[in-house]
């Protein structure tokens, strides 16, 4: 910026905006709450480091990146991001486990509802593929769903560590 209004960092660290500030680009005036969490998390003198060694074209990708994870360890001083995609990978893992669950309910109602074969070539299948008469012996899995709660707990974070 170096002209009338120092960028955000300048501000917070009450020194002049030069012209060729690293951080005015980045970091303008009108949000300075984008810099202080950065500048809280990070610090000044690191965030200028990182910035210098990158090329300029990459510079504003890792303004955003810094600014996502200050936030995120603002919010989760110990796992920052890490914990936020732990979090939304074990959702991700309940809900496909969700979808199974209901996609074996739905294979068992369309099961149900298939019309009976002729008696004499049920009784030749169940020769064949060694179908037992009483199909009350075969353990009830595929309706396991409807009878438990799947998935109600809430969840809880683990560490990565252990």
């Amino acid at each position: 910026m170096g002209g009338n209004s120092p960028c955000a960092s300048c501000k917070l660290l009450r020194r002049r905006c030069a012209k060729d500030c690293i951080f005015a680009p980045f970091f303008p005036s009108d949000d300075p709450h984008k810099f202080a969490m950065v500048h809280k998390v990070f610090g000044a003198s690191n965030v200028s480091k990182m910035l210098q060694e990158l090329p300029i074209h990459q510079r504003a990708d890792a303004v955003s990146s810094l600014v996502y994870e200050a936030n995120a360890r603002v919010r989760d001083p110990v796992y920052g991001c890490v914990g936020a995609i732990s979090y939304l990978q074990n959702q991700v893992s309940q809900l496909q486990m969700q979808l199974a669950v209901a996609q074996a309910e739905i294979l068992c109602i369309q099961m149900q509802q298939e019309p009976p074969l002729p008696s004499q070539q049920m009784e030749a299948d169940e020769r064949a593929f060694g179908i037992p008469e009483n199909l009350n012996n075969i353990p009830q899995f595929i309706n396991f769903a409807s009878s438990s709660n799947v998935m109600q707990e809430p969840l809880k974070r683990e560490s990565l560590w252990t």
